[in-house]
């Protein structure tokens, strides 16, 4: 599913375009199937601005880091082709499970268009039905900006430690920390995200409203793919 809902955003890309590229599995996919079409030569002057180190990584991998640009050196965004956790009917988002929604929302949001690419799995009535709403907090703030978050609107708030690998809380590719906050989202999304924002020590918070989503793509388990 992921493979197809890749394939089907491919059709909204242009030569000359810049592109942002998103993070995580699906996103993953995508890129290689881009780098695919830039190396056959089926398209031409193809930038790509990266939302993580895990899409540097993947484009160097992929043979194509001589087309990625970081967001300060271009002056437009055509396209940002992205993922996501959780997606509502009303196109609103949940992202950021993998730790990269600050770089994500900073590309995806100056982008012209926003396209989600997703399999039916990712699709929810609410946000924070399935995943906890990542909150990016500067470090010495993350208990402060916790505390904040359950007694303003309640549910449980936790800083995201690893048990593998490197021990200890996950540090971003920002230098700072994530805090789980597990609540359900009954209000609009636009305005949690405002109110969570306005915390003090926190950096960003992966609910991303429809008011920035151009298209979400979605495939299914029955190998078709619709559109929201």
């Amino acid at each position: 599913m992921k493979l197809l809902a890749a394939r089907y955003a491919l059709s909204f890309i242009e030569d000359g375009f810049t592109v942002g590229v998103g993070s995580g599995s699906t996103a993953m996919i995508f890129l290689r199937l881009l780098a695919e079409k830039i190396k056959r030569g089926e398209l031409s002057n193809i930038t790509l601005v990266p939302t993580s180190t895990e899409v540097e990584y993947n484009a160097t991998r992929l043979g194509v880091e001589k087309n990625i640009l970081q967001p300060w050196q271009v002056d437009k965004i055509d396209v940002a082709v992205d993922g996501a956790d959780e997606v509502t009917p009303s196109r609103d988002l949940l992202k950021g499970c993998g730790g990269a929604l600050t770089g994500e929302k900073i590309v995806d949001y100056a982008a012209d268009k926003l396209i989600i690419i997703v399999d039916e799995t990712k699709l929810v009535d609410k946000l924070g039905s399935r995943h906890p709403v990542p909150v990016e907090v500067l470090p010495r703030a993350w208990r402060l900006v916790s505390r904040t978050l359950e007694s303003r609107f309640g549910g449980e708030a936790r800083l995201r430690v690893l048990e593998h690998g490197k021990r200890g809380p996950l540090v971003t590719d920002n230098g700072c920390f994530l805090v789980d906050w597990y609540r359900s989202l009954s209000e609009d999304p636009e305005v949690v995200e405002r109110e969570v924002k306005s915390i003090v020590g926190v950096v960003e918070v992966g609910i991303f409203p429809r008011s920035h989503v151009y298209k979400v793509i979605v495939a299914h388990s029955d190998g078709t793919v619709t559109e929201i």
